[in-house]
């Protein structure tokens, strides 16, 4: 996409066709009372084998990298498909990897990339603090503990700075579960009360 925001990127678009397909699927395990009845789910799931917990890591680790649904909601689909703690956990593990991945990817590839990924208007926004050397480290921290900044971007911001591997580690697998934990728990208790109010 050009510096000017003008139309939608392929990035945009990929993300667009993922949601739609997340959707879709969401639509699909609702009508067979995936979502309404803890026993179907569980023989759902169990069909899977091992390969569920492996397949959804690697999903969430992907879609840090392309996102293709709100963060929040694979929070909540890990919550609702293994249980809060196995859920967290998933959630844990596949988020960090995937923010360890778009720092070395924006690490290897430089600002350009930013603007083929996101809007210019959101570089915009969060460029005075990557621009604050001594500060911008302790700005991420707690953005990246807040569960209200768009974190996939910072971790791709975060590799065009001078923040080190070490740092940048720290802060994710410190500050990660604070931020998924209210996700999960907010957005369960949402869903549950919304499928509630369905049947």
């Amino acid at each position: 996409m050009s510096k000017t925001g003008k139309g939608l990127s392929g990035m945009q678009l990929l993300s667009l066709a993922g949601f739609a397909a997340c959707l879709m699927l969401g639509v699909w395990m609702w009508r067979e009372g995936l979502f309404t009845s803890q026993e179907r789910l569980n023989r759902f799931m169990g069909g899977m084998g091992h390969w569920a917990a492996a397949a959804f890591v690697l999903f969430q680790a992907v879609q840090v990298v392309v996102p293709v649904l709100p963060g929040g909601l694979g929070c909540l689909a890990g919550v609702v498909l293994f249980g809060p703690w196995q859920g967290f956990l998933y959630n844990y593990v596949g988020i960090c990897a995937g923010s360890l991945a778009a720092f070395a990817i924006a690490r290897s590839c430089g600002r350009p990339l930013l603007y083929r990924m996101f809007p210019a208007s959101l570089i915009e926004k969060y460029d005075r603090w990557s621009e604050e050397k001594g500060r911008f480290a302790r700005w991420f921290a707690l953005l990246i503990f807040l569960p209200v900044a768009p974190d996939d971007y910072l971790c791709f911001l975060a590799g065009t700075t001078g923040i080190s591997w070490q740092k940048y580690t720290a802060i994710i697998l410190l500050c990660k579960p604070f931020s998924i934990a209210l996700y999960s728990l907010g957005l369960t208790v949402a869903a549950r009360q919304l499928l509630g109010l369905w049947a």
